[in-house]
């Protein structure tokens, strides 16, 4: 039982009949497939795939079905090495309804990416960019939408670089924070729980990582007085120039105070967005929901949400002795000589119209640009009034039949986006987070003292890790069996205990 070959083949025996339950479960079935890739700790390449369909309960279900390592990741070899592994699993592509990827130019290209190639053999395997993706670039694209923003964002990147470019400081950070948490604690500022003021850090934020830039300003504002205390520490002991003591006035500025502020507010709804998006079993419609909710309320914010946010913001300048500007005085538009006073605007029109509208109308532009709602929307409502108008539809009294008899008439022609809604909307997949947490386990099961396990052993751990619950349910018998069938052994294995 310690020899590896053993372990390997137990392992492949469990895998297998994981699988097999698979693939009864999905036997016939319509499915979508979910594709990413990323390089392990050995730094191959490897692609994983996951299916979804709707078993015979009706249910939506996600199953990891391997990964694969691709020695190459032109659209070709992506897409053979799909049809490999579905292959193995009795599974075609003419089966396939959706197709799900991370936005990736060589797996969504509109001629020469994996999605074309599929849909040239199967033109009803329509693609999805995965939603969470699409919101991330859109959070991404506003933190770059005008130069204040921008500015304000590279200002975080040079904290967070500054209080966390060692062991030391990143400790001197802890240290001072968690000082400051046990004072206000005493001093009964704020209150105590479970899960609360938890030793924390100050992450970086980054574009690829779903909701980082959130955490990251969150992060700051929790431990503003130690992020101060900590620039100032290393202001003084620094032997060389640095950035940390010209952040410190930065920091203690009402505009950086202001957008930091004004953001938490933006991406504390893009955030929990996010969150419903990465769900299992959230389908399209469901998400094209959710995005026309999240539209509302950021419509609701710029309305409505201006003055309570300037309130929010002088509270926190006076409660940390920051200047707070008369919002009738002249300044120069960003980026504008002052000179002649030509380029002239007050402190309100900055900080209400050029800074918080502006973003809140970049973000708003943003998302009917990645998410095209509005066309879908208005298409629903003069479909729905040409159904009421047409005898013919009367007949209808489900999806399936709707569908049919869009074909026969010819609706499906007038009204494709209705009608790819109606054909896909439990199979289309919304994000590719399941994906994502293949990865994980990945990252789990393939360490640094592990890097040199084989492909196939890596396949057959995650399948058995990732799909745990389907193999606590398996009978250990059948695996026993198999393994013994495999070839001869010198003895049986051990009967497996009883369970209570």
């Amino acid at each position: 039982m310690t020899s590896g070959t053993i372990q390997k083949e137990l392992a492949e025996c469990c895998a297998q009949a994981v699988t097999k339950v698979i693939k009864e479960e999905i036997s016939g079935c319509l499915f979508s497939i979910l594709v990413d890739e990323s390089r392990d700790i050995s730094v191959k390449e490897q692609m994983a795939i996951i299916v979804r369909y709707v078993n015979k309960k009706g249910q939506v279900v996600e199953r990891f079905l391997g990964i694969k390592h691709v020695k190459l990741t032109t659209s070709e070899a992506l897409k053979r090495a799909i049809v490999e592994v579905l292959s193995a699993h009795g599974l075609t592509i003419a089966k396939i309804r959706g197709q799900g990827y991370d936005g990736a130019s060589n797996m969504r290209g509109e001629f020469n990416g994996v999605q074309k190639l599929i849909r040239d053999e199967n033109p009803y395997a329509f693609y999805i960019h995965c939603f969470a993706h699409q919101l991330q670039l859109v959070v991404v694209s506003v933190s770059k939408c005008c130069s204040s923003i921008e500015d304000f964002f590279d200002y975080v990147n040079m904290i967070v670089s500054s209080t966390s470019a060692s062991c030391k400081r990143k400790d001197l950070l802890i240290d001072s924070h968690h000082t400051i948490v046990l004072n206000k604690l005493e001093s009964g500022d704020i209150s105590s729980g479970r899960g609360q003021h938890q030793e924390t850090s100050l992450p970086r934020p980054g574009d690829t990582r779903w909701g980082s830039h959130y955490r990251t300003l969150l992060r700051i504002e929790t431990m503003w007085d130690s992020i101060i205390e900590v620039l100032q520490v290393v202001h003084d002991e620094e032997r060389n120039p640095s950035r940390a003591g010209g952040l410190v006035p930065t920091m203690e500025s009402f505009s950086f105070v202001f957008i930091m502020k004004m953001m938490l507010q933006i991406l504390h709804i893009t955030n929990e967005l996010s969150h419903l998006l990465q769900k299992k079993d959230q389908n399209i419609v469901e998400a094209m929901s959710l995005v026309i909710d999240v539209k509302t309320r950021l419509n609701n914010l710029r309305s409505e949400g201006y003055e309570p946010l300037l309130e929010e913001v002088k509270t926190f300048c006076q409660e940390n002795d920051i200047p707070i500007p008369n919002m009738e005085d002249s300044v120069p538009r960003f980026g504008r000589s002052r000179k002649g006073g030509r380029n002239n605007i007050t402190q309100d029109h900055y900080f209400r119209v050029d800074t918080f509208f502006a973003t809140i109308d970049a973000i708003t532009t943003e998302f009917d640009h990645r998410f095209s709602e509005k066309r879908i929307r208005d298409q629903l409502q003069t479909f729905i009034i040409h159904v009421r108008r047409v005898e013919a539809f009367r007949a209808c009294y489900d999806l399936a039949s709707l569908a049919m008899k869009m074909v026969e008439l010819k609706r499906h022609e007038i009204f494709p986006l209705v009608y790819r809604l109606i054909e896909l909307a439990l199979l289309l997949p919304v994000a590719t987070a399941s994906v994502e947490r293949a990865f994980s386990a990945m990252k789990i099961i393939k360490t640094e003292l592990r890097n040199k396990m084989s492909d196939g052993w890596l396949n057959d751990l995650m399948v058995v890790y990732i799909e745990r619950e389907i193999f606590k349910g398996i009978d250990l018998e059948s695996i026993k069996k198999a393994f013994q069938k495999k070839k001869d052994r010198n003895m049986q294995l051990p009967k497996s205990p009883r369970r209570n």
